[in-house]
Order: structure tokens, then C-alpha cells, then sequence
């Protein structure tokens, strides 16, 4: 196969405190490690600031490694209403960044990720960084965030079929109302 084959892609778990992001390319069947880290924002600092780090940070990560696809985990609701709130900003940087490159952004709930690496819908994270080093023995991870990251790469890699496919249709869509 070609060079022009290979689709590398970013996974992105969002969070305020840690962004992880993980890169995988993908040709045909096989996966490949490319890179994975963490985004830190400085707690100390305000909100605005805090997503202005996050921001800068994810748009180093796309301008060193020029991922062709990105995806994110879809925020969960839990019981506090002001860390959900927060975690959702940090999901619209998560989102924005990769929108700006000019990528289309899959978005994936996190049973979806799990089924994808672990084979069902619930599992712990020690679970997925076990699958997450079967899948790729190279891959090397500094936190649970780029961990999960790279699992979310994988689960969009299993199913961007089907998402390259709802672009398609989602961009014909737009083209028929404008």
C-alpha cells in the first residue's frame, strides 16, 4: 500500500486539569504508535486561562504530528453540576482545536471505547492500558488521560468507516441547504 493510505489519528480525552491525546496510524487492518502525552493546565491559574493552556497545548501536538482524522470521548454527566460544566469547556477545546486544523472531529461515548478495546462496555482503566499495549506493544503512556487517549484513537480507527461515511453524508446535507 501506499504512503497516501496511512491515516493517522488523534485521540483526544478531555479533561480541565489533564488533556490526554494519542496518535496511531492506521493501515488497513494494523495499527501503529506514533505518540501520546498530556496536556497540563496550571490549576492555580483562572478558567480562561486554563483553556487558553489547554488550547495552545493540543495545537503543538497537531502542528508537530498533522493528524489526517481526530476523535473525542463524549463527556458523561455525573453528579457535580460544576465539574461537568468544566469538563465540558475543556471537551469544546478538545473539539475546537482539530475543527481549526480543518480535521472532522468523531465523537465517541466511553462505553463505545471500551467495547472497542476491551471487548465489552464497562471495564477499569487498568483493563484498557492492558488491551491498549496488546494492540500496540510500542506504545508508551505518562498518564491514564494519554492512555485513554490512545484508546479513543483505536476505537475511532475500528469504526472510521462509518464515521468517514456520516461526514459524507453530513457535508452532502450542508451543500443541499446552502
Amino acid at each position: 500500500m501506499a504512503q497516501a493510505d496511512i491515516t493517522r489519528i488523534i485521540g483526544i480525552d478531555p479533561g480541565l486539569r489533564r488533556t490526554g491525546w494519542g496518535m496511531v496510524e492506521s493501515l488497513g487492518n494494523s495499527l501503529r504508535f506514533v505518540a501520546s502525552g498530556t496536556v497540563r493546565s496550571d490549576a492555580a491559574k483562572d478558567l480562561a486561562s486554563r483553556l487558553c493552556q489547554l488550547h495552545d497545548g493540543l495545537s503543538q501536538v497537531l502542528h508537530e504530528y498533522m493528524p489526517h482524522e481526530a476523535a473525542v470521548e463524549a463527556t458523561f454527566v455525573n453528579k457535580d453540576a460544576t465539574a461537568t460544566l468544566k469538563l465540558g469547556q475543556a471537551r469544546g477545546i478538545a473539539m475546537l482545536v482539530p475543527a481549526l486544523a480543518g480535521l472532522q472531529v468523531a465523537e465517541y461515548a466511553p462505553n463505545a471505547v471500551k467495547k472497542s478495546v476491551i471487548g465489552v462496555g464497562h471495564g477499569d482503566k487498568k483493563q484498557i492500558h492492558m488491551m491498549v499495549k496488546v494492540l500496540m506493544p510500542k506504545a508508551q503512556f505518562d498518564t491514564d488521560d494519554a492512555a485513554d487517549a490512545l484508546a479513543i484513537a483505536i476505537c475511532h480507527a475500528h469504526h472510521r468507516q462509518s464515521a468517514v461515511g456520516r461526514f459524507k453524508l453530513a457535508e452532502q446535507a450542508e451543500a443541499r441547504t446552502a
